[in-house]
């Protein structure tokens, strides 16, 4: 990442640069999953999100859980569009966390005045 950005761009900069770049995010950050404005940016970003359960992870035990999903990555790729993001255990376990019509779901919540 940090050969394309600074290292304090904001996750709504970054996400939707590397979406309109075609790639897949790869990422450790857990607020991808929980802050609404980022969510957001995922959704323009248009790409597969993918991000590990465990931020404490060293550079090798990330790469080893990405190499271990990959396969399972490959395969949620081409059966859900994007936007799309998954979980990866420190394992390499993938599980779906947010399709597209989820993420759209999950917003109109938070933006809805019964919505808590």
């Amino acid at each position: 990442m940090e050969d394309h950005f600074n290292t304090d761009v904001a996750d709504t900069v970054w996400v939707p640069a590397v979406g309109a770049r075609g790639w897949i995010i790869l990422t450790k950050d857990k607020a991808l999953r929980h802050n609404s404005l980022e969510q957001i940016a995922l959704l323009r970003s248009n790409t597969h999100s993918f991000i590990l359960t465990s931020a404490d992870q060293s550079g090798p035990q990330m790469a080893i859980a990405f190499v271990a999903a990959l396969s399972d990555i490959r395969r949620l790729v081409h059966k859900f569009p994007p936007p799309f993001v998954g979980t990866i255990t420190p394992t390499g376990v993938v599980s779906v966390f947010f399709t597209h019509a989820q993420l759209l779901a999950a917003i109109a919540d938070r933006k809805s005045p019964d919505s808590k």
